[in-house]
């Protein structure tokens, strides 16, 4: 298939310096946390019955202060759990149990299963930590999911959503509509239908449940758009990181102290 401008315009590596050196990177630093964390790591917690239907947990070395949530990108299509375990550092280091869940992936599941898959494993690691509040982060196709779990009327149960605090979509897709002509839809299968009900911008947040949107400054214009739309959407604060595209506007999540993580977790 002949790459259109759409696709051009959503495409991410083939703007980013040395972008095929980190996937490996991110899989070798998270194996290695793991490793560091040791028995505190609790990992391939079952939440369905499905093989990608897990999540892994990290505890902190107390009581846990409550439940972070970082949900991974790919599209919909690529990468695991396995592939980002170093970004629950700093929230451990702050004293947060953070859980990170895997799901379906394209074209095995669409966006809207996905979505609900993302809640389910919320509601099994609230459930494994039962105390505090509940905040969810994610990146990109993830943090379309993070958007997702913070709209009223959303797939959260009820009784995961009451502990809901906050929500930190970083680069988020938060309107599916402008995507359905991009050739990654032969694996997403969205029609217009889905695509409105799966836009985080069409819809309102949940009363009570904070917002800050992330993204790197130096990301693709879509990205910048789509952060803006939902942050215009919802009224609440947009942060561009200067400096960072879309492949390490991440890294301040393995940092306590970093501005990121003080938007995940600060005040809370």
């Amino acid at each position: 298939m002949t790459e259109t401008e759409l696709d051009r315009a959503y495409a991410n590596a083939p703007f980013i310096p040395d972008a095929e050196a980190y996937p490996p990177r991110w899989a070798a630093a998270a194996a290695d946390f793991r490793t560091r964390l040791g028995d505190r790591a609790r990992l391939g917690l079952r939440y369905g019955p499905g093989p990608r239907q897990r999540f892994d947990l990290f505890l902190p070395a107390g009581l846990p202060r409550g439940l972070m949530v970082f949900v991974h990108g790919g599209y919909w299509r690529a990468f695991g759990r396995e592939d980002w375990s170093h970004l629950a550092a700093g929230g451990v280091a702050r004293g947060w149990a953070v859980a990170l869940p895997g799901y379906t992936l394209a074209p095995a599941a669409r966006v809207s299963g996905i979505t609900r898959e993302v809640a389910d494993a919320i509601a099994a690691a609230a459930a494994e930590v039962a105390d505090g509040p509940l905040v969810v982060t994610g990146h990109s196709a993830g943090g379309h999911a993070a958007a997702r779990m913070a709209c009223a009327g959303g797939p959260l149960a009820e009784a995961t959503a009451a502990r809901l605090a906050r929500v930190v979509p970083i680069s988020p897709l938060a309107d599916l509509r402008p995507m359905l002509g991009l050739a990654m839809n032969d694996d997403w299968r969205m029609d217009a239908a889905e695509a409105t009900a799966e836009s985080p911008m069409l819809h309102r947040p949940r009363p009570g449940v904070e917002a800050h949107i992330w993204v790197g400054g130096d990301e693709r214009p879509v990205f910048l758009d789509q952060a803006r739309w939902l942050g215009a959407a919802w009224g609440v604060p947009v942060t561009v990181a200067p400096g960072r595209h879309h492949f390490d506007v991440i890294d301040g999540l393995a940092e306590p102290n970093s501005p990121l993580m003080d938007a995940v977790l600060g005040g809370l």
